[in-house]
């Protein structure tokens, strides 16, 4: 049985208790800052309550479905593939020869028993219908989002998933570009929080300005510790954040669109070099342990969440020559080797192995 829900049942109530702040400060600062806290949450549910109304207000769309043979029961690199739009496999996390049978996605991930599609969904403004499957492709639930697919990620044991839409804008490039993102616990049942309501600390301070923009969660093994980025007071940050206590504080400036290893001791990110509008970003990987960083092999600006194929090897699409879509490519996490192509005309990398 599939359900289709929106986020947006998330208490006005839910979002005070998460957006608090301390008011055992002075009283006139403790005053500003509820009425601070006040203007937020009201603004967030109007905002989000109004595109939510306004993106079910729109008709069924085409969508094409998994072919029935096509799981996530092989081992392999599934991607989504340009020509078709849907979902393939191939025999390994190097390429090869490759079975395009999955449904239609414009952003994809995979993980334990599960699988996140996200899709726009047609009318203005712009919506994105973000579909959780089983592995072997059965609709569980389907929830709709104002905004443009953008990034997708589930931990490892497949209990928690996220999204990030693109609220305003469709590029990390361009200035003034607003997200939502969101947070799905499959084991507290089928409602998604926005990740904008967690106890943000910036620097060792509560902050509590409505200036934040979230994207690109990642998650550690545990199902509760996670990684992303957020954009605040002016500056970008890797935050390290705690789903039980809802809370997120801040570890590194300069760290765009985490990627936990799966031993969980380091981070793949895009990391600014320059501020132009060519080739901004370059890959790095931070040590967790000391907060060290190296640049790997890949030279060129990749705009992408990368995915970790295995232990020591990055994933990531860049843009394809001859106006294509995207490539899908790798390169070693150790900044050792060279970049080496993995499949022409793909994007969403997922390296999975036998269960």
């Amino acid at each position: 049985m599939t359900t289709e829900t929106t986020p947006g049942d998330v208490s006005e109530e839910a979002l005070e208790s998460a957006l608090a702040p301390d008011l055992t400060e002075r009283p006139a600062v403790a005053a500003r800052l509820v009425v601070l806290v006040v203007v937020v949450v009201t603004m967030l549910g109007a905002t989000l309550g109004f595109a939510l109304h306004t993106c079910h207000r729109d008709g069924p769309h085409r969508v094409v479905p998994a072919d029935a043979t096509f799981t996530l029961d092989e081992p392999g690199l599934y991607y989504r593939d340009a020509t078709s739009g849907r979902i393939a496999r191939a025999p390994h996390a190097d390429g090869g020869s490759a079975t395009v049978g999955g449904p239609s996605c414009e952003r994809f991930y995979a993980a334990g028993d599960r699988a996140l599609c996200l899709r726009t969904r047609p009318g203005r403004p712009a919506c994105t219908e973000a579909v959780v499957y089983d592995r072997h492709f059965h609709r569980l639930q389907t929830l709709v989002l104002p905004g443009i697919p953008s990034r997708a990620r589930i931990s490892p044991s497949g209990h928690v998933l996220s999204w990030t839409t693109f609220a305003t804008g469709n590029s990390y490039a361009a200035t003034g570009f607003a997200t939502h993102t969101w947070i799905l616990d499959l084991r507290a049942g089928h409602t998604a929080k926005p990740i904008e309501t967690v106890a943000l600390t910036v620097d060792g301070t509560r902050h509590h300005a409505a200036d934040v923009n979230f994207w690109s969660v990642t998650f550690a093994a545990d199902d509760n510790r996670f990684y992303a980025t957020v954009s605040a007071a002016g500056h970008t940050h890797l935050v390290e954040g705690d789903l039980r206590a809802w809370s997120a504080r801040t570890l590194l400036e300069d760290v765009e669109c985490p990627s936990l290893s799966p031993d969980g001791t380091r981070i793949a990110f895009k990391k600014r070099v320059s501020t132009g509008p060519t080739d901004p970003w370059r890959l790095y990987v931070l040590d967790l342990a000391d907060l060290r960083e190296h640049p790997v092999a890949e030279t060129r600006g990749v705009d992408d969440q990368p995915a970790w194929l295995d232990a020591g090897t990055l994933g990531y699409a860049l843009p394809g020559p001859d106006g294509r879509g995207s490539d899908l490519w790798s390169v070693p996490a150790d900044g050792t080797g060279r970049p080496h192509l993995l499949t022409p005309g793909a994007s969403s990398p997922v390296a999975l192995s036998e269960t």
